[in-house]
């Protein structure tokens, strides 16, 4: 009598697409007024690229910017994600304990990106990243942050792990 042998593929976890919005989705740049943050700068093209993972792997941006964490996430809601306020200094251990980082594809920017960006399953960091953070990371996109980087990255995933 033969063994059956599980499909491994089957029961292959969902990757986790974890992105930091400030410097990724955003430019990263913040127009204030006198009462303080107003205003981020966000590109059209990302949407698109989320739009062609979304049904194929978890998409969660994070954010440690707590004076504008609410017009990031007025933009990450309008496209039909989630996110989440994660500070700089709890983002490693947050994600490695949430969704081990075997099972994650992060996408940052700054020097506090870099662990992550190194210890993932697979870093990209947009073009216009610290020099830290394109270093650490395994892809850095064509596009800048806020300008078609997520939609560079969302296309490197398909062709990469989704295919």
């Amino acid at each position: 009598m033969k063994t059956k042998v599980p499909n491994l593929r089957k029961n292959k976890p969902k990757l986790n697409f974890i992105l930091d919005v400030d410097g990724v989705l955003s430019t990263g740049q913040f127009l204030y007024s006198a009462k303080g943050k107003a205003y981020k700068i966000f590109g059209a093209h990302d949407a698109d690229g989320l739009m062609l993972i979304k049904e194929r792997i978890n998409i969660l941006f994070i954010s440690a910017d707590h004076r504008g964490f609410a017009i990031s996430k007025k933009r990450v809601q309008d496209m039909g994600f989630k996110i989440k306020f994660v500070s700089h200094h709890q983002r490693y251990d947050f994600i490695k304990n949430q969704f081990g980082l075997d099972h994650v594809i992060f996408m940052g920017d700054g020097i506090f990106d870099v662990p992550l960006l190194r210890d993932c399953k697979f870093g990209i960091a947009p073009a216009d990243a610290r020099i830290e953070a394109k270093q650490a990371a395994d892809h850095v996109t064509a596009s800048m942050a806020g300008e078609g980087a997520v939609c560079d990255a969302c296309i490197e995933i398909n062709k990469r792990f989704l295919k």
